[in-house]
């Protein structure tokens, strides 16, 4: 005779099998749920940098925001990732290009930018939103040219713009070195670097165009779709304007 001792575990067993493989199910399904929230929380990670918050007054340039008129002279602020800089923007110099930089500055339209083109002894460039949607909003918001009062010189910033009349919209440059043959293509500077020049000596060049050209180029297809999640992938080097802000 057989053992009840021997029998009892059996169907003890059998009769709890339905059970664990209930427990089972569920567990499975709990861990499914949790792989599922961490492959979506680092995705997220990822679309962060990207995609970080912003104003949301920046993605409509017709906002009663950006009707101020700056200041006769103002001192502008750059945090960058090669250390600090100050520009002092004069009016007179070029009245439209100091009014829109003013305002996009007050609404932290340059913060976070990557110098995105970067030439050796020659310009580096900036002025495209790290947001692909900022960039749209503001891709054909062109203003009229102001005539050029002050050349070209090391350390003066100026709107980039195609060959053609008014069509200068965010994107600016400083020259790195004395540019006066650009005074004559109808480039006109707004401000100067007034404390800090070196930094800009120490921005990362060796990209040279392949970073996004210039507009005259027509490489920026890739920053308009992505922003900066796109120069983060292809061109890690970059350096990068952390903040810009108002002094006086």
């Amino acid at each position: 005779m057989k053992s009840p001792y021997l029998r009892w575990p059996l169907r003890r067993r059998a009769a709890h099998v339905p059970e664990c493989n209930g427990q089972i199910n569920a567990l499975v399904r709990l861990t499914l749920a949790v792989l599922v929230a961490g492959a979506a929380c680092a995705s997220q990670s990822r679309i962060t940098p990207a995609a970080a918050s912003f104003d949301p007054t920046l993605l409509d340039p017709s906002a009663a925001a950006f009707s101020a008129s700056a200041p006769d002279s103002f001192i502008a602020r750059f945090q960058t990732s090669r250390g600090d800089f100050a520009v002092r923007v004069v009016r007179a110099w070029s009245p439209r290009g100091a009014d829109r930089f003013y305002n996009l500055v007050r609404l932290g339209f340059f913060d976070r930018q990557k110098f995105f083109r970067v030439r050796a002894n020659f310009i580096a460039q900036f002025g495209l939103h790290p947001d692909p949607r900022v960039i749209a909003a503001w891709k054909n918001q062109a203003m009229p040219d102001d005539t050029a009062r002050v050349s070209n010189m090391r350390g003066t910033l100026a709107y980039a713009m195609l060959t053609t009349p008014n069509t200068r919209t965010t994107q600016i440059f400083i020259n790195l070195a004395d540019n006066t043959r650009l005074d004559a293509e109808g480039f006109a500077p707004f401000g100067r670097i007034v404390q800090g020049v070196a930094v800009i000596d120490s921005l990362y060049a060796a990209y040279d165009e392949r970073a996004g050209g210039g507009m005259r180029a027509g490489n920026q297809g890739p920053i308009e779709r992505e922003g900066n999640a796109w120069l983060e992938r292809n061109f890690p080097k970059l350096d990068s304007i952390v903040r810009v802000t108002l002094v006086r």
